[in-house]
């Protein structure tokens, strides 16, 4: 083998390695990033290869956006709103579920998340939200089944958890401020005296709210 055709195949062979490593890096980029969404994204698309190319469209349309975090207070006022919401599901459980679906699109419009279309809503959501989308789909599929009354209690029951999982992450603190109230106590210092809350206000953890409502509560029918 000449010198010239040596160099050629050992400089393919390191393009080629290069590419191996670097499509293998965006693998597992997505996966974390996408969670369950991914393989399904996978499935449904017919391959990994178109896969990743929709995801990364996903986070290329993603980036357009103008996201913003709600104030605490808003995040209280939603927190709630959803209290009320579930409250209905005892006495008319189709119809809370459709209210539950209706605020959790109120909060991702006023998140900044497109509010029209079920798939644009999914497609931008699980840039940020993927491991939650199999909760929105499900939540979604059986608000389908209801409005042609081909749900029961049970499904119904499921579908308030369903969509409750999404609102969590939705009202979610974001984590510099929940350090910062843990830092410094509600209404307190840096030094962490809990200030006029007193000892018993507990900060929120791990960047989710601290009194999520439960939806699993409500009485079965």
């Amino acid at each position: 083998m000449s010198t010239a055709i040596w160099v050629v195949a050992v400089v393919a062979a390191i393009a080629a390695a290069v590419y191996l490593a670097q499509t293998r890096a965006r693998t597992r980029r997505l996966k974390r990033r996408f969670g369950p969404e991914y393989d399904r994204t996978v499935r449904s698309r017919g391959g990994r290869g178109a896969a990743e190319r929709e995801l990364l469209s996903r986070e290329r349309r993603h980036e357009e956006l103008e996201l913003h975090e709600l104030d605490p207070a808003r995040r209280e006022q939603y927190r709630e709103q959803w209290v009320r919401v579930q409250e209905r599901f005892v006495d008319t459980p189709e119809a809370a579920v459709e209210q539950a679906d209706g605020l959790v699109t109120v909060v991702m419009g006023e998140r900044g998340y497109p509010t029209h279309g079920f798939e644009e809503k999914v497609a931008h959501l699980s840039v940020e939200h993927g491991r939650t989308m199999g909760h929105y789909r499900s939540a979604h599929a059986i608000s389908d089944r209801a409005a042609n009354g081909e749900a029961s209690t049970e499904d119904l029951r499921q579908a308030m958890q369903h969509y409750r999982a999404l609102f969590e992450e939705l009202l979610s603190v974001p984590a510099g401020e929940a350090r910062r109230a843990a830092d410094t106590g509600p209404g307190g210092d840096a030094t962490g005296d809990p200030g006029p809350g007193g000892a018993g206000a507990a900060p929120h953890r791990g960047g989710r709210p601290d009194r999520a409502p439960r939806t699993d509560q409500a009485p079965r029918s």
